[in-house]
């Protein structure tokens, strides 16, 4: 990975994008979001690792594995953002900005999706953009990364 990779995660169920409830997330797949995401990062003078897991611990694991050769994190950890602690605790341990992306506006759906456990460490969160979300992150990262250096 080079030193210049913005890395984006991906939680459960996002592989079944295009076909589960496309009338809450639209008809793109995730190939779709990650061509996306491969050309805002070029645009940004980025690479872009892509990942999906449906698995807590792949997603943390993956956490630990970037944490240090990174510059930023995207994360759309699905369920588990209103779930996962333990993938909350991985994301606070991180140097590097992160951005927590919802495809849906989780706000105007069930009770349990209002609450993150990850929107409290990390430095931004996209929901209701749809797959721009992802892009609009990129391009912060991006813009983070400029100023500190």
């Amino acid at each position: 990975m080079s030193q210049q990779t913005v890395v984006v995660l991906n939680g459960p169920n996002l592989n079944l994008l295009g076909e589960r409830e496309p009338e809450i997330y639209g008809s793109d797949t995730l190939a779709d979001i990650e061509a996306l995401c491969r050309k805002a990062a070029s645009l940004a003078g980025l690479d872009v690792d892509f990942r999906q897991s449906n698995h807590e611990g792949a997603l943390i694991d993956a956490v630990h594995e970037v944490r240090k050769s990174a510059v930023g994190i995207v994360i759309n950890a699905g369920a588990y953002t209103h779930t996962s602690i333990a993938l909350r605790d991985a994301l606070a341990a991180l140097s590097i900005p992160v951005f927590e992306v919802h495809l849906s506006n989780v706000h105007r759906r069930e009770e349990f999706r209002h609450h993150s456990y990850l929107s409290a460490v990390s430095d931004g969160v996209i929901s209701g953009c749809g797959p721009s979300g992802y892009a609009y992150a990129i391009a912060r990262i991006s813009e983070l990364i400029d100023d500190r250096h």
